[in-house]
């Protein structure tokens, strides 16, 4: 693997750095900022558990669909103008949800955000890649950290904003963030095109991400981030029902709990990526994924009632294979192409299996009238990121994965 010399972080990309963190903002702002007001929206019209459930399943859905097409768009617009687009749609889909009268136009307004959020979703680390590939680790720990903050932010505010207003600014007001997040990548884009540097740019081809499906390494970073987004998705769709039924808590310490679960991304992402560019701890930190998210769950198979605030926060825990992930992306690769194709086909593969978890789960839970079998399916999900481990660690990159049997990349 090679790597650049560091130079100071805000030398020549200020700009760049200010659009990551927007970027990123937005990106979990437009997903966390619906749940809490379903009570709310349902006070104006319909809101069937049909929907609410189509919506708490499309973003891994829309995540895993963009995250195959965002290579192809990448190669089309390059990554600055498309994540001039994808913000941009980003903003129309919040407004467009904010004004929706009917809960089938509120799903369509949440779908067309959430398409756009999982273009967004494969262009971060590309986009560090490309303007800090010296301070890989830092950066991810910069917008990793951001989105953590975005993703229980919302939560906290969403209610309070639409108790002094209504639920219409509540969700529109997250349509701001994304807009000002267009201007620093609008400014960049032009700076590239005024440079000559657009068709410099290395792009993507189809045929590199058709490599990924023969890269055991490529498979392991997706099998890890399939964990990840399981154990969250399903925890934030099924938890506090879970809690209620078998730790005996009330709805409103319920819902404070799974906000706790959503608060443990945050040092997870500080401190995470740093561990991994720097003490090379990759193997340590799945570890610790793995043993707390096994723990976590025998405390709610076995003694439920005598600590749900531990076994959260020991849930909690399991997903900061997310920022592992996310860096190794950039550190397990040597090409710009490199990093898009493997950041499409890790979020797109990650997500489309994370897809099926809250259904299945759901489903189980109605079919056994109990939350044991859930509890094992997601003790088996947490004991697949074991193996993905031991081949994550190896420090090697896709490039080297596929030229020792194939030939040069």
């Amino acid at each position: 693997m090679t790597s650049s010399p560091a130079r100071p972080l805000w030398q020549g990309r200020t700009l760049a750095l200010v659009g990551i963190v927007l970027f990123a903002f937005s990106l979990r702002s437009a997903v966390a900022s619906l749940s809490p007001l379903f009570d709310h929206i349902s006070a104006d019209f319909a809101l069937p558990a049909a929907v609410i459930g189509l919506i708490g399943t499309a973003p891994p859905v829309c995540f895993a669909v963009f995250g195959l097409l965002t290579p192809a768009l990448e190669r089309r617009f390059g990554l600055e103008r498309l994540a001039v687009v994808a913000m941009a749609v980003v903003a129309v889909g919040l407004v467009a949800r904010s004004l929706a009268p009917s809960s089938g136009l509120l799903l369509a307004g949440t779908a067309f955000v959430f398409a756009a959020v999982g273009t967004g979703n494969i262009l971060l680390p590309p986009l560090v890649k490309r303007y800090f590939p010296d301070r890989i680790g830092l950066m991810t720990t910069v917008f990793s950290t951001t989105m953590a903050v975005s993703t229980f932010l919302p939560a906290l505010v969403a209610v309070p904003v639409a108790d002094a207003t209504d639920w219409h600014a509540s969700l529109g007001l997250w349509a701001v963030f994304a807009l000002i997040a267009t201007i620093p990548w609008i400014a960049l884009a032009l700076r590239r095109h005024a440079d000559g540097a657009d068709d410099d740019i290395e792009q993507a081809s189809p045929r590199v991400f058709g490599r990924m499906w023969r890269i055991p390494l490529a498979w392991a970073l997706l099998v890890a981030f399939a964990v990840s987004s399981t154990i969250a998705y399903t925890s934030f769709a099924w938890m506090p029902k879970m809690l209620v039924e078998i730790a005996g808590v009330t709805p409103a310490t319920a819902g404070a709990l799974l906000s706790l679960f959503g608060f443990m991304g945050l040092p997870a992402s500080l401190v995470v990526p740093l561990l991994v560019t720097r003490l090379n701890a990759t193997r340590a930190l799945f570890g610790v994924a793995v043993v707390t998210g096994f723990a976590g769950i025998a405390g709610l198979l076995f003694a439920p009632t005598a600590a749900p605030w531990l076994w959260v926060v020991l849930i909690g825990l399991a997903p900061l294979l997310f920022p592992v992930v996310l860096v190794l992306v950039g550190l397990r690769t040597r090409t710009h192409e490199g990093a898009v194709a493997l950041s499409g086909f890790v979020q797109s593969g990650g997500y489309a299996i994370a897809a099926l978890f809250p259904v299945g789960i759901g489903l189980l839970h109605d079919a056994t009238g109990s939350w044991t079998g859930p509890l094992i399916v997601l003790a088996c999900v947490v004991a697949a990121a074991i193996p993905a481990g031991a081949v994550a660690a190896r420090r090697h990159t896709v490039e080297d994965d596929w030229s020792r049997p194939h030939g040069a990349w």
